[in-house]
C-alpha cells in the first residue's frame, strides 16, 4: 500500500512538473470570495471552484480591455503629435 502511495505521489509530481506554469490571474481572489460565500451556504468547495472560474474570466476580460485601451491611446497619441508638428 505504501509503495502505491509513493508511486502515485511521484507520478503526480511528474505530471505537475510537465504542465508548466499556471495562469491563475483572478483565480485565487475569486476562489477566496467564492469559498467564503460557499461556506456560508455549506458548499465551500463548490463556491471556491465557481469563484475561481468567475475571477479568471473577469481578469481576462480586464486584461483585454486594458490592451484595447492601450492600443487606442497609442493611435491617439500619434495623431496629437502630428497636429502639434503641423502647428509649429
Amino acid at each position: 500500500m505504501r509503495t502505491l502511495a509513493v508511486a502515485a505521489t511521484l507520478a503526480l509530481a511528474f505530471a505537475v512538473g510537465l504542465a508548466g506554469p499556471a495562469e491563475a490571474k483572478g483565480c485565487l481572489s475569486g476562489a477566496a470570495v467564492g469559498g467564503l460565500a460557499g461556506h456560508m451556504a455549506h458548499h465551500g468547495v463548490l463556491g471556491a471552484v465557481g469563484g475561481c472560474a468567475v475571477g479568471h474570466h473577469m481578469a481576462s476580460k480586464h486584461e483585454k480591455q486594458a490592451a484595447a485601451q492601450a492600443q487606442g491611446n497609442g493611435a491617439q497619441g500619434n495623431g496629437a503629435q502630428g497636429n502639434e508638428a503641423q502647428r509649429n
